[in-house]
């Protein structure tokens, strides 16, 4: 599995920002951004938080994409507080890891009482990742 460690990790995180918060909540919060960046920074993560990726169509600048928080350098995170996830938010994942080339997307849904999360996988390309012939 593509970073599987730090998936697990990531997911730990979010799994404690849910417990934490949940017990507390009258009303549940619009946004759970800040509650992830606060706790992977308190577990030693190093965070790039919405950092603007310009996106070019015949050359030209026709704007950014926006991804909520990288995480090591390694994996997008979206935290979000929607009733399911959606193809569109599978699709902007997409996009993010395209242009990012990052290979590696999570997202969570702090919605319910229990943690939701989706691991989105950048397409590969063709011999991309690909075993090596070792009889060659």
């Amino acid at each position: 599995m593509i970073h599987e460690k730090l998936s697990g990790k990531i997911i730990g995180a979010a799994m404690d920002v849910l417990n934490q918060l949940r017990p507390r909540m009258i009303r549940q919060l619009p946004d759970y951004e800040r509650p992830m960046i606060i706790e992977l920074k308190h577990r030693g993560h190093s965070l790039s938080i919405q950092k603007a990726f310009p996106v070019f169509y015949h050359g030209e600048l026709i704007g950014n994409l926006i991804p909520e928080l990288i995480v090591d350098d390694t994996a997008i995170v979206d935290p979000k507080v929607v009733a399911c996830f959606t193809d569109t938010h599978v699709a902007q994942m997409l996009g993010y890891l395209n242009i990012t080339g990052l290979d590696l997307a999570l997202l969570f849904n702090f919605k319910n009482a229990w943690l939701e999360w989706k691991r989105v996988l950048r397409p590969r390309e063709a011999g991309e990742y690909d075993t090596p012939d070792l009889h060659a």
